[in-house]
């Protein structure tokens, strides 16, 4: 039987960082297709990589899917499930993941049109969920995550071909410009990084709580923000921030005494879905990289 060679358009974790040039759109849906982003907004996400939605959710919302999100942290079952991920010093809750499958609640919130039909009118097609997780960052000493574009691994290390997955952070807490917030370099999904060094085995382990694998140099992200800036997202609960999965992107640890939660959602085409990872030796866990495809209803 002959068998032939994937092409990989974004190659990574090799022996030098390399750059490619976007071989995909950004916007994926037909110009004028229906949707609830109006024109001018899809156009600013297609050029800086993010858009905001001041008020997605309001803020009795907000109240309901805060007092689950703390009734999920509160619970040693989830706490000792493996979808969970403690902080080493405070040995706190920092992320549960597949939060859409533990908890109706969120079930609830990722099927909500006003969320994924934005992801619809993205990616011009059906969507799953490739992952989906709540965030909790107290204050006091809650640890950041360093400077990445989620591509790069979710192509290395879970096989997702295409650029064609587009993720939506909700707050559930105010974001201040002070308490650890998201930070994006605008522009900057046009140009794949391609990043050096081998995949560990079992790399998701470390990564989902301190990035090693898959993390640009100084010199590549110096040259990224002096191309294109750094845009710090600040809002009240109930805001949310859409960004493309190659935008570069992270947060700052945060010691206010202000937490900082949010739900975070990403969404992936059904015409993209996941095949065997480009750069790592396994896939990781089906709760952080899904390879059930149905789409959302």
């Amino acid at each position: 039987m002959t068998t032939y060679a994937r092409t990989d358009l974004y190659p990574s974790r090799g022996a030098a960082e390399t750059i490619t040039p976007r071989q995909d759109p950004v916007v994926w849906s037909a110009p004028g297709a229906p949707g609830p982003i109006a024109a001018d907004d899809l156009r600013a996400f297609e050029h800086d990589g993010f858009l905001t939605v001041e008020q997605l959710i309001s803020p009795d919302e907000v109240a309901g899917y805060h007092r689950e999100l703390e009734r999920l942290i509160a619970d040693p079952a989830v706490r000792a499930d493996e979808r969970s991920i403690v902080e080493k010093q405070s040995q706190k809750v920092r992320s549960v993941f597949e939060v859409h499958k533990i908890s109706e609640v969120f079930a609830r919130l990722v099927s909500d049109e006003r969320v994924v039909g934005r992801a619809r009118q993205i990616l011009g097609s059906d969507v799953y969920v490739h992952q989906s997780r709540i965030n909790v960052k107290p204050g006091f000493g809650a640890s950041g995550f360093y400077w990445h574009s989620d591509f790069e691994t979710w192509h290395a290390e879970d096989g997702l071909p295409n650029m064609r997955t587009v993720s939506v952070s909700i707050a559930l807490t105010e974001n201040y410009d002070t308490n650890g917030g998201l930070m994006i370099m605008p522009g900057s999904h046009m140009s794949f990084l391609g990043c050096s060094g081998e995949t560990p085995k079992d790399n998701y382990k470390k990564s989902l709580q301190m990035q090693d694998a898959g993390t640009p140099s100084d010199e590549a992200l110096t040259k990224m923000a002096d191309a294109h800036g750094i845009k710090l997202f600040t809002g009240r609960a109930g805001s949310a921030t859409w960004f493309d999965c190659n935008a570069m992107h992270g947060s700052g640890d945060n010691i206010t005494p202000y937490p900082r939660s949010n739900v975070f959602i990403v969404f992936n085409s059904v015409e993209n879905t996941a095949e065997e990872p480009f750069a790592a030796p396994v896939r990781r866990p089906e709760f952080i990289g899904a390879r059930d495809f149905t789409p959302v209803r």
